[in-house]
């Protein structure tokens, strides 16, 4: 596929061309105008403008990422996304509203895979884009598989298990997994953390906590007593697989 003049974000993410991304969006401006510089970039864009609308059309084209408008008409933006969920584990980005910390905390906590707050600029939408989808789809050359304990986790795939059952990760929720995997017994702060496995050099630190809090709830035998992904006061998080620690939460 080509696609002339492609925008510098475009740079370097040309295996990206041509996937999918269904936009739902019930305000035309905001739609027209992201839709554009999505295929622009050489996505192919599907749009719905309401709940229902999205449901129809994530079953019929089958996209490799919905971003998907947290306030709709019909059926609210987490109730979609929580009926999306019900079918496939398709990235979710979810738009929400400038300086609402609940709205982008019960995304996070409904598994989203990033947000991004209203109003925002087409091309940070598009690096977000990037950045999930590649994560997402993994990179191209194979990677080692890791194994510690009952815990398996294959980079190609995108798939980890438990004991031989595969555990229900988000993209954030793998990468996070996946990083503490390749580093364990070291702490990180949640700077650290955002910065290392988000790629971003600065945004709201309550995304990790809520990403630190779900991936306990799929690994830890208990998450209200973790003892795999322990908490070091003042410092930062830590995975351990003796299962020691300095002070859990």
């Amino acid at each position: 596929m080509n696609v002339p003049h492609l925008p510098p974000s475009s740079i370097g993410n040309e295996d990206l061309v041509g996937r999918r991304v269904l936009l739902v969006d019930d305000d035309p401006t905001v739609a027209e105008v992201a839709s554009s510089y999505l295929r622009a970039t050489g996505f192919v864009v599907e749009e719905a403008s309401d709940g229902f609308a999205a449901l129809e059309a994530a079953e019929r084209v089958a996209p490799d990422l919905i971003v998907l408008d947290r306030m709709l008409p019909g059926i609210d933006g987490l109730e979609v996304f929580r009926r999306l969920r019900e079918r496939s584990s398709t990235p979710v980005i979810l738009l929400t509203a400038l300086g609402s910390e609940d709205d982008r905390i019960a995304g996070l906590e409904a598994g989203a895979d990033d947000y991004l707050s209203k109003p925002f600029s087409t091309r940070e939408l598009v690096l977000r884009v990037q950045s999930v989808l590649r994560r997402s789809i993994g990179e191209f050359t194979p990677e080692s598989v890791l194994e510690y304990g009952e815990f398996r986790l294959d980079p190609s795939a995108h798939v980890a298990t438990r004991a031989g059952v595969e555990l229900a990760l988000t993209a954030r929720e793998f990468d996070l997994f996946e990083f503490l995997l390749k580093h364990p017994n070291q702490v990180f702060s949640r700077e650290e953390l955002l910065r290392t496995v988000w790629g971003w050099t600065y945004g709201d630190l309550s995304t990790v906590t809520v990403h630190v809090r779900r991936l306990r709830e799929k690994i830890e035998r208990d998450p209200r007593s973790p003892v795999l992904l322990t908490t070091v006061w003042g410092v930062g998080y830590r995975f351990t697989m003796g299962g020691a620690s300095d002070a859990v939460v």
